[in-house]
């Protein structure tokens, strides 16, 4: 249709309101990837195939009557999804890549289902920029929720500094969790809620940054709602050191800051095909990961080390030598110390610089 020939162009005008997101699938219940374009009444998405969007849509997902879960904590493996149930059933669970791309979509989601109803905009605002905690609101209560096995605060191992804490949570994790549960209504309610925990000595900070934050003189500074931040139960164990044995060759590697992670098409080694991977940049150590989104597990399925490599941004008219298939453009590349080639499509021009200015002063 009209509408559709012009979503590409849309896509390069408001590149906001377009990206790569896993979907679960309705029939069989598998994650893929897929180009989402949001417009005024319905989302639409697209297949990838060679490296290429494919012209004509996968599928949409209609707005009008839609409501929006989000956080949405249905699965415990996938913290960041967000939900879209249509006003016929029909569930839909996509995928960001971080806390912050999570929000930013749901707000322009939300944005769009109530675009023709400006009150319920404007209550949404309210309510969003709001402050008014539950009367006679009991912390142990809170406590003994997130103490549930089975809808309680979900408890994991974490690295910071080389340090393996058990049985930890992140800020953000606890943020999302006192909303999901109704215990705050927007963010900015949750992170005061969790500092009174804190205060009242039912949760402490463990590992660099928020222990640092703990001193801050700002009390509302004290709380991190952020996804490197450590917390634990305050009656739970101390950090435990690994002994050599039970470290795993990549430990260290993925225990530097993460600078920055999204979704990126990548060509394959050996097949040379191109896939949807999600990248996390991490300094100190400096290191470039990627994982497949379509899987459960939170294991990268390939990475190496930044130091020694070349990046550079590849010209977008013709197919360069080395590159496969009929690729969308914007490429860039990473050459290794030990001279492996990766070949690396962004979804637009200024997404491969901001990539490329990210990984430069880590090599």
């Amino acid at each position: 249709s009209q509408e559709e020939s012009m979503v590409i162009s849309q896509c390069l005008c408001y590149n906001q309101l377009c990206g790569f997101l896993p979907l679960q699938g309705h029939v069989v219940r598998n994650w893929k990837v897929r180009w989402f374009v949001l417009l005024q009444d319905k989302l639409l998405y697209y297949k990838i195939e060679g490296g290429k969007k494919e012209p004509s849509p996968k599928g949409r997902i209609l707005l009008d009557g839609c409501t929006i879960t989000c956080p949405c904590l249905e699965y415990e493996n996938r913290p960041l999804l967000i939900k879209l149930k249509t006003k016929t059933n029909t569930d839909y669970f996509l995928e960001c890549c971080s806390r912050e791309e999570r929000d930013s979509w749901a707000l322009d989601i939300t944005g769009a289902i109530h675009a023709g109803h400006p009150v319920q905009v404007q209550e949404l605002h309210r309510m969003k920029n709001s402050f008014k905690l539950l009367e006679n609101i009991s912390l142990h209560n809170i406590v003994e929720r997130m103490y549930d096995s089975s809808t309680g605060i979900k408890l994991t191992r974490n690295l910071d500094q080389g340090n393996r804490y058990k049985e930890t949570f992140t800020g953000s994790a606890l943020v999302d969790w006192l909303i999901s549960n109704s215990f705050a209504v927007s963010r900015f309610e949750a992170v005061t809620l969790a500092s009174m925990l804190m205060d009242e000595n039912f949760i402490r900070p463990v590992g660099v940054r928020s222990t640092e934050a703990m001193r801050s003189s700002d009390p509302s500074e004290k709380f991190l709602d952020d996804s490197t931040a450590l917390y634990m139960f305050a009656e739970s164990s101390k950090k435990s050191t690994s002994s050599k044995e039970e470290v795993h060759f990549n430990i260290s590697e993925l225990s530097g800051t993460i600078v920055k992670q999204g979704f990126l098409v990548k060509q394959g080694h050996k097949r040379k095909n191109w896939k949807v991977r999600k990248f996390v940049l991490r300094a100190d150590p400096a290191f470039l990961h990627y994982y497949d989104p379509t899987k459960e597990d939170n294991k990268p399925v390939g990475g190496f080390s930044l130091r020694g490599c070349l990046v550079s941004a590849l010209e977008d008219n013709g197919v360069p030598a080395g590159v496969k298939g009929n690729v969308q453009g914007n490429l860039f590349k990473i050459i290794t110390k030990n001279d492996i080639h990766y070949y690396i499509q962004a979804s637009s021009k200024a997404e491969r610089v901001q990539w490329i200015e990210a990984i430069k002063p880590l090599t």
